[in-house]
């Protein structure tokens, strides 16, 4: 799943004190199981720490991995287009060779 309106951060729900977590752990685990939303904890009203679940923070990682995948893709047809590219035998042949890897 790329994008999941219920893994946004509601700041009128996700913000929440040290102090009232430590004082309803269960609560907040459960939510934070539910939601797979992120929630931010404060220290005398500073942001200070983010809580997420395993499978919320799992699907962030991979919102990230598609993203850097989709980038790369973009920025090699990118290239392409502006002629940057190499065929890709010559290209192979010449890393071979800068690894001093007999041919196969």
């Amino acid at each position: 799943m790329i994008y999941d309106a219920n893994f946004m951060l509601n700041i009128s729900r996700d913000i929440n004190s040290l102090s009232n977590f430590k004082r309803n752990t269960a609560s907040f685990i459960d939510r934070l199981k539910d939601t797979k939303s992120p929630l931010v904890l404060t220290i005398n009203g500073v942001s200070e720490l983010v809580v997420q679940s395993a499978e919320g923070y799992q699907q962030l990682l991979d919102r990230i991995e598609y993203l850097e995948t989709t980038a790369g893709i973009r920025k090699g047809l990118d290239e392409l287009v502006e002629g940057q590219s190499v065929a890709a035998i010559p290209a192979l042949e010449e890393l071979r060779s800068k690894l001093q890897q007999p041919k196969s």
